[in-house]
């Protein structure tokens, strides 16, 4: 499946001399958190949700110690101004964003997104913006898939389908999460901060309907401090081939 297959079309955008607040409200209308900020048909930015989180408004500037206001320098403190105080979408906007076509694969649509950090991205054709595409594009297509999944008899992408359904609405679902299922057997592989994460997503590929045995390749990385534990299964198999 493709980009161009699930992303929503005929996007609503707002220009770079738009209001803060009528971007605001814009988003609050229409029941979006981004909106993609394109001047004379070109897409020059993005503004979420997130960029309306430090405003004077609110009283939620960013206050950093004195000490790292040293380090980072004056040109830091002044763009945080600008963040907080500028009027225009052109002052709080991230400039330049990631973007995705139509061809890109949803494996590579969600490996850009994970590498960007960003719930969303733009999809351009010839340089010109033709859709948008969010986690929730996402979703609706991995529930699409599984709707109609019998147990007994799915395929091994419907299984699949289902375990993925499953885990991506869980906020503890493993990092870098990959899901194999053959001959009905679902193989787990990503990275897990806490053993408990591993139970379970165990327990959520064996009640998936279909899946006939699971195996853990699941990583423990604990405090990201670069030590690693295999699986029990796989540090098994290891020690069985030395």
């Amino acid at each position: 499946m493709l980009t161009g297959q699930i992303m929503t079309q005929n996007v609503i955008t707002v220009s770079p001399e738009t209001a803060v607040t009528d971007a605001a409200r814009i988003m609050l209308d229409n029941r979006i958190s981004g909106l993609p900020v394109v001047e004379d048909g070109r897409l020059v930015g993005i503004v979420t949700e997130g960029d309306f989180l430090r405003r004077a408004e609110l009283g939620t500037e960013r206050s950093r110690p004195k000490w790292l206001q040293f380090i980072l320098g004056t040109g830091r403190e002044a763009s945080d101004f600008v963040q907080s105080h500028g009027r225009k979408v052109a002052d709080v906007m991230t400039r330049d964003p990631a973007t995705v076509s139509e061809s890109t694969s949803l494996q590579d649509l969600v490996a850009s997104m994970e590498t960007h950090h960003v719930k969303r991205l733009p999809v351009m054709r010839d340089g010109r913006l033709v859709g948008i595409v969010t986690r929730a594009n996402l979703m609706r297509a991995i529930s699409t898939l599984a709707r109609d999944v019998s147990g007994p008899t799915a395929s091994d992408e419907d299984i699949r389908a289902r375990l993925m359904v499953k885990l991506m609405e869980a906020d503890w679902r493993p990092a870098g999460l990959q899901i194999a299922v053959r001959d009905g057997v679902a193989h787990l592989h990503g990275i897990i901060m806490d053993d408990r994460a591993r139970q379970a997503a165990v327990v959520a590929a064996e009640t998936t309907p279909g899946v006939t045995a699971v195996r853990d390749h699941l990583i423990l990385i604990r405090n990201w401090s670069g030590f690693y534990t295999l699986s029990p299964e796989d540090a098994a198999a290891r020690d069985n081939a030395g």
